[in-house]
């Protein structure tokens, strides 16, 4: 059914990238979906652009006017729930989801995982083959970080920690409720939302053909080391959280 796994999309400013990653779930070869964009408080014609989109699948725009990612993550996800969702993916408004995204969520959910995560790698539209394997590299590293680190580790905790990417997951309607759902905070926010469902749930599945290309345009503004602050909640120094 369509109205069976919706997409959320937060979106901020985000005018000049949506219309790409519109098209990107528009070419999924799983349809079967509803598309809620959660328009953070843009100035810029960002709703706009959603509403024009042709689409196989029904689109709509809410608005939140609480800033920060994980406000209008949380109240997407809870208004899919409340429009009659089993299963809710994300991605972000700057992102290209490949065109087996959607296939390998729901394949995912349906085959008993409460929440899954997928793959990322940088948009080939920003870089080439040098600047891809730098940011594979940069993704490795923080995974291995991760595991180690003893704020990820303890007895409550259920599951080992994956590192995952909020802007390619997928999780079922049930366990976001009984996890507490997504922290209501600006970003960084999914290592929190992570630990959440992990000391809930050891049903958290990973798929390598579940893949999305980021945009990689933090690392680029910040520089590599202030990204790693930026990730570790020591903040961005002068540079403003969401780097346009």
């Amino acid at each position: 059914m369509t109205g069976d796994l919706w997409v959320v999309v937060p979106a901020f400013d985000e005018a000049a990238r949506i219309g790409a990653t519109l098209r990107a779930l528009a070419a999924q070869t799983d349809t079967e979906l509803t598309l809620l964009v959660v328009d953070n408080g843009s100035s810029d014609g960002t709703a706009d652009i959603v509403r024009e989109l042709a689409a196989p699948f029904p689109v709509h725009v809410l608005t939140e006017p609480e800033k920060g990612v994980g406000c209008a993550v949380d109240t997407g996800f809870r208004h899919a729930i409340a429009s009659g969702a089993r299963m809710i993916a994300r991605t972000d408004a700057d992102c290209l989801p490949r065109p087996g995204w959607v296939a390998a969520a729901r394949d995912a959910l349906g085959g008993g995982a409460g929440m899954v995560c997928g793959r990322i790698t940088a948009r080939r539209d920003e870089h080439g083959p040098a600047g891809r394997a730098f940011f594979a590299a940069l993704v490795t590293v923080a995974a291995a970080f991760g595991r180690i680190r003893p704020a990820h580790r303890g007895p409550h905790y259920l599951a080992p920690y994956r590192m995952h990417a909020g802007n390619n997951m997928a999780i079922t309607a049930e366990l976001y409720l009984a996890c507490g759902g997504m922290p209501r905070r600006p970003s960084p926010t999914d290592r929190m939302f992570l630990n959440r469902v992990r000391g809930t749930t050891a049903a958290i599945a990973y798929r390598r053909d579940m893949v999305v290309e980021n945009s990689t345009r933090r690392i680029r503004a910040y520089g590599v080391v202030r990204s790693a602050k930026w990730y570790l909640d020591k903040g961005s120094g002068r540079l403003g959280p969401d780097p346009r």
